[in-house]
């Protein structure tokens, strides 16, 4: 259920005062860390896996919980270390079950992640950074530019969060980095909280099962081929020409679509994992059947998947949701290419679906 009580509003924090807590956070730590953060405190190396088994396999949201330290241990590492360091502010619920969090970091700023059920799985798209500085002119989550980018502990909470706010038994068994901000800009705290949800004392979720989503930056896109992990790229293409990118994605007047495409093969030859693309449709923008046949010819240059989105409108922007036929159609030109294309479902439109909706309302 939507758990977690709503904190009072907070002071705005100058961005020079960010993360200046005293107390670091545990979902920061691997093993090795925390390790040696105890011997500091002149404990025993074991006491690091004990506290990781409470933490990712027992659920425990406090020390108090964790009855196989000593209680003097429990309240040392209280005083030292944030376990769970945001609030739920927000909680909105759609009708499909889609549940989207607002969480408050110790600093005031905030970010969203969302719970996503599906039959037997549950997905969590989590955020990495306050904000998004890419700016797409159909998107919330860049009105106000990037504030702060996120821990690689705080980019883990918000997995765990969505873990443990499940009301079900359905296991986190995907995540998706979807929410806010440009996970490949925050690239070294990204790869940090992936090895992390992929570790086994960590979330252990597989690597097939998580995706890096990104707005296409070449050189960090060929960096994360060699990190030896199995995850899957996803590239924010939303439009087949670079004059039609550059006018929906600023960010993009330095990024050809060729040098993105370029990078997407050299993912591929390195990994052997194809790259998806990910396409909003926007009503009578970039849904036409002549852009249908110009994706395709794009994705006819690399090993890839097309992913349809219909647009989820944002209150006070012009773009429109297209209809079903449109879309549809859109899809058939695509597959009539011979490229592998699908049409995602849209989850939580009743409850601000699209990504920065909620911040930007509270």
């Amino acid at each position: 259920m939507c758990g977690g009580r709503r904190s009072p509003k907070l002071l705005a924090t100058k961005r020079t005062q960010l993360n200046t807590d005293a107390r670091r956070r545990l979902f920061d730590h691997t093993p090795d860390t925390l390790r040696a953060f105890l011997t500091d405190l002149d404990e025993p190396e074991y006491r690091a896996d004990q506290i990781l088994e409470w933490v990712y396999r027992r659920g425990a949201r406090g020390f108090d919980q964790m009855t196989n330290l000593p209680k003097a241990l429990r309240q040392r590492l209280a005083e030292r270390l944030y376990l769970y360091e945001s609030q739920i502010v927000q909680c909105a619920r759609a009708g499909d079950g889609v549940t989207r969090f607002l969480l408050r970091w110790a600093d005031g700023e905030t970010a969203e992640c969302v719970s996503i059920p599906a039959d037997d799985r549950r997905t969590a798209c989590i955020s990495t950074q306050v904000g998004c500085p890419v700016g797409c002119v159909f998107c919330a989550s860049g009105i106000d530019g990037v504030r702060r980018d996120l821990s690689a502990g705080q980019i883990v909470e918000q997995a765990m969060v969505v873990a443990h706010q499940a009301e079900d038994d359905t296991r986190l068994s995907n995540i998706v980095f979807m929410g806010m901000g440009e996970p490949l800009v925050n690239y070294d705290a990204t790869i940090r909280a992936v090895r992390t949800i992929n570790a086994a004392w960590g979330v252990n979720i597989g690597a097939r099962k998580i995706t890096i989503s990104t707005i296409g930056l070449p050189k960090q896109m060929r960096r994360l081929a060699h990190e030896d992990l199995q995850v899957t790229l996803a590239l924010s293409l939303h439009a087949p020409t670079d004059e039609l990118r550059r006018e929906l994605i600023p960010w993009a007047k330095g990024v050809t679509i060729a040098q993105l495409v370029e990078a997407a093969r050299y993912y591929f030859d390195r990994t052997g994992r194809e790259v998806t693309l990910e396409y909003v449709l926007l009503a009578d923008v970039n849904d036409r059947p002549e852009h249908a046949r110009q994706l395709a010819d794009l994705a006819r240059r690399m090993r890839c998947n097309v992913n349809l989105i219909l647009y989820n409108p944002v209150e006070g922007f012009p773009y429109k949701r297209p209809g079903e036929a449109s879309a549809h159609a859109f899809l058939h030109h695509l597959r009539a290419r011979g490229t592998n294309a699908h049409l995602r479902s849209s989850r939580g439109l009743d409850v601000d679906g699209a990504c920065g909706q909620l911040r930007r309302r509270e």
